[in-house]
Parts: structure tokens; sequence; C-alpha cells
């Protein structure tokens, strides 16, 4: 009799299969299922944003005022730049079919100037948010990496940046400059100014909590250099908090446009934008409301969209909400 073993059947149950035997497993309708790519947080957090109705409704808010900034003639025949389409004896006029937000107190057209105006408080408030952006970012980017002397440093600037009151500091400030004649720049420079502190403390933040995770460890124990490590590593995770706070700030910059205007200091005349059109039906407003109702409509609604949109992402990105 053979001393070798009797092999007996082998069990499928029990069989290991080769890498080249391994299939997809079916999907419901019978095909095999397609490997798709690693998810992502930014995958993720698109894949979310598109269930959302307060996202859909604020982006297609926003949409709508960026047409009716670039191109305004779409929404309106009457230029308002035009010293020929105010009528002074029809100054205060009641809306009609021919002017549906009515005339303000020098007869010009409230629905055209509504419209032009929308261009520069939403340039000042995207301008200011790019602005804010950048360099509270780099800096905060730089100060989280670099801690030591460098960290102490800049923190300490920016505590000086935030004991200064925003209106206050942007009154000063577009006084003061107000000879140089930078038109609307001036108010995104005395905003920028005053608002790239809380992304600095936020950037800096999201770097000190993300220097510490094991890739950016690994990376370090690798050899790579301080630079890769910042832009490489550092920066795309620590991305998503100075994105959320900068949608959110965008609004905010639009509505402390309108305030500096309406205090006189912000976008002057013959220039339009909705807080001049606010200061300018302030002293008519028992007389004629409309004027000053319908620019801070505009302005409301556009405020919320962004604010919208900002607590839309950043439900999206924090998986602790979803």
């Amino acid at each position: 009799m053979s001393d070798t073993p009797q092999v007996g059947p082998v069990h499928p149950e029990t069989q290991t299969l080769t890498a080249d035997q391994v299939t997809a497993a079916p999907s419901p309708n019978g095909k095999p299922k397609k490997e798709g790519k690693p998810a992502s947080l930014w995958s993720d957090a698109w894949h979310d944003l598109r269930r959302r109705p307060m996202f859909i409704v604020s982006v297609v808010i926003i949409l709508v005022l960026l047409v009716m900034s670039f191109w305004p003639s779409l929404f309106t025949s009457i230029n308002p730049f035009d010293a020929k389409t105010c009528e002074l004896a029809t100054a205060r006029q009641s809306p009609s079919a021919g002017h549906i937000f009515g005339r303000d107190s020098l007869g010009c057209d409230v629905y055209a100037r509504t419209i032009f105006g929308a261009r520069n408080s939403i340039v000042i408030g995207v301008s200011t948010t790019v602005i804010t952006a950048i360099v509270g970012g780099l800096l905060g980017l730089i100060a989280g990496t670099r801690s030591g002397v460098v960290d102490t440093v800049t923190s300490r600037i920016t505590e000086i940046f935030f004991a200064i009151p925003s209106i206050l500091g942007a009154l000063l400030i577009t006084a003061t400059f107000r000879d140089l004649d930078l038109g609307i720049w001036l108010v995104v420079l005395a905003l920028s100014v005053l608002a790239w502190p809380m992304t600095f403390r936020i950037m800096r933040a999201a770097v000190i909590t993300a220097r510490n995770q094991d890739f950016v460890v690994a990376a370090r124990a690798l050899g790579a250099s301080q630079s890769r490590i910042m832009f490489r590593h550092l920066l795309p995770n620590a991305l998503a908090p100075v994105i959320v706070i900068a949608t959110i700030n965008l609004g905010g910059f639009i509505a402390a446009e309108a305030a500096l205007s309406f205090l006189g200091v912000g976008v002057q005349s013959p220039d339009i934008s909705w807080g001049l059109m606010i200061a300018d039906a302030r002293n008519r407003f028992l007389e004629a409301p409309l004027p000053l109702v319908f620019p801070a409509v505009f302005l409301s609604i556009t405020v919320l969209a962004f604010i919208m949109l900002g607590d839309a992402v950043r439900d999206a990105l924090d998986p602790k909400l979803r």
C-alpha cells in the first residue's frame, strides 16, 4: 500500500481563489460592479451638497446675481448713468408699468439703479474675500507649520488687529485715504486690512491639528522638504474650514460695504451701490419708502444667499454633521 495520503475532493467553500479568479460581485441588475475611485473629502462633500435644497437655492440666487452684476442690460434697458433717464418732475413717483420700482428723489428709475448697483456690491465682497483668504491663509499656514518665534510674532500682530473695531477701523482708513481716488478699491482695502486675522486663526488651528497626523510625520521622516510638507500635505487638509469661513464672510463683506456707503465713506456718487441707494433714500423714507425698500431687500437676499451657501458647505465638509 502506498504511503501517499489520499487527497479528498476540494470543497468550493474552502478553496482559495487566485487573483486572476477573483471577479467583481454582481450588481442587482446582474452585471458586475465596477470598482470606483476611493472616496475623498471633496467628492463626499460634493455628493452631499447636491442633495441639499439650501445649497441649490443659494447657488441659483448667486448665479442670478452674478449675471445681473456683469450683464445688467439683460435685466433693464435703462442706463441709470445717463442723466437723460432721470426726470426731476417725476421724483418719488409710485411704481408704474414703465418703472416697476418707481422713481427716487432725483426722478431716476429705482429698478435700473438696483440692478446696476449689484456690480459694485458683489465685486467688493468677492475681492475682499479673495484677499483675506490668500493673506490670512498663507500667514496661518506659515505660522502653524513653523511654530516658535514665527508663530508667536504673527499671533501677537493678529491680536492687535482683532482689538480694532471693524466698522470704526474701516471708517478711519476710508476717511484717511479718500483723496487717493481709489474708488471701490479703497473699500476693499479697508475691509481686507481688518478681516484677514479671522482667516489666519482658522488656518493656523487647522494646520496645527494636521501637522501631528501620521501622514505628515511619515513625510517628514522620508526627508520631505518644509515647503513640500506645507503645500502638498498640510494645505489640502487644512483648506476646508478656510473655504467655509470665506463663503460665510463674503455675505458679511457685502453688508459691511453697504454700511460704509450708508455712512458716507464707501462707494461715492456717481457710482451706484445698494448701500449708497439706501443712504440717499433714508431722508425721504416716510414720503417715499420704495427707493429704500427695494435695494434693502436685494441686499438682504444677497447676504442671506451667501450665508446659506456657507452653512451648506460647512455641513458637507464636517463629517460629524452628516
